[in-house]
Formats: structure tokens, sequence, C-alpha cells
């Protein structure tokens, strides 16, 4: 089983979240922890990013909700450490309304292939950012993408509680990496096996 990573977006995520709901069951789940949620600075995140990453056994699966979905897309450029692929679920747009001005350090995120496995989940209503963009933007990371229908921002608003749908696609994108990593083992072992002959 991968270790998982948590990442909330801007001013974290409620006792009604599904990130929340996620973590208190029996699982593997653990959060970020940066400074502060309502005034996030890149520099701070980027720092608490890369030391949960520092202190797993191996590689993880990052789960990403909202403006950690940037977070990721700027840690990917600059990480020092591994990561076996990131569940991105609704990723914002920082040209719409409802983007929190306090996370202007985070606009100018990088629009290319992300270097690890990615699935961007993404809502048809978001008031965040249309679905149309996080298509694209998946198109820019080479992210898988997945069409939610109408969740709103998929948070505890959303009202889908610990969010089931979701936890199926996730569980779905961790079998994925799992099968990808065997296979690729095995391919590596047969290369071996056939040195020797």
């Amino acid at each position: 089983m991968h270790e998982i990573i948590s990442l909330p977006g801007y001013g974290g995520s409620g006792a009604a979240h599904w990130q929340t709901l996620w973590e208190a069951a029996p699982s593997s789940i653990r959060r970020f922890c940066p400074t502060d949620w309502y005034r996030p600075e890149l520099a701070d995140w980027l720092r608490a990013l890369d030391t949960s990453v520092g202190e797993g056994r191996e590689p993880p699966i990052l789960i990403a909700h909202s403006l950690s979905c940037l977070l990721v897309a700027h840690w990917a450029v600059r990480a020092r450490s591994p990561i076996s692929g990131a569940f991105l679920v609704a990723p914002p747009n920082p040209a719409s309304r409802s983007f929190p001005a306090a996370a202007v350090s985070f606009v100018d995120f990088p629009r290319e292939r992300l270097p690890f496995p990615a699935q961007i989940v993404a809502s048809s209503n978001d008031p965040f950012g249309s679905i149309e963009y996080a298509r694209e933007l998946a198109l820019a990371w080479g992210a898988e993408f997945v069409d939610a229908g109408a969740l709103g921002h998929i948070n505890a608003e959303s009202g889908i509680g610990d969010w089931r749908e979701g936890r199926a696609l996730f569980d779905a994108f961790c079998a994925r990496i799992a099968g990808a990593a065997d296979l690729a083992g095995a391919r590596r072992w047969q290369h071996e096996e056939n040195s020797y002959m």
C-alpha cells in the first residue's frame, strides 16, 4: 500500500470535507501542514510539501484539492524527492472571481507535463473554474481527466459527505499506479535474467 499525503486547499479542509473524512478513516493518509491556511505563501507551502514527502519511507501519492493542485504543479518543477502520483481535485482558475486574493503567489503556475502519473477530477459547475479549463489543464499536465458531474467545488458545501465516488476513483488510480510499477519491475527482472543467458 502506498503512503498518501493529503493536501487541502485555501482555508484547509473542515470537519465535513471529504479529505478530512478520508483521513479519519483507517488508512495511511496524513496531512501536510503549512504555516497558514488562510494566508498561503507559495514558498511556505512548498517547504511543507517537501517536508511531508521527505518524511515518508517510499514515494507517496498526493491527494490535492483546489489551491493545492496549483501547489503540486509548482512543486513538480523543483522537487528533489520522487512521488508515485497525484490525484488532483477541482483545480481553480486564478482568473476566476472566486479565486482568493491572498493566494496571489500561486497564480503563475507551470503548465508543463507532470513527471509522474496524475488524474484531474473536476465538476461541471465549479465556481472556481470551468470544466473546459480543467480539461485544458489535464492536457497540459499529461493527466487523466474525469468529469464528476455537477458537484460545485467538490467540497463540504457540495453535500457529498465522504464522497464515495471520489474514493472509488482514487482507489482505481492507485491500483493503476501499482500495476504499472509491478509491470516495470517484471520487465526489469526479465531483462536482468536475459542478460545472464
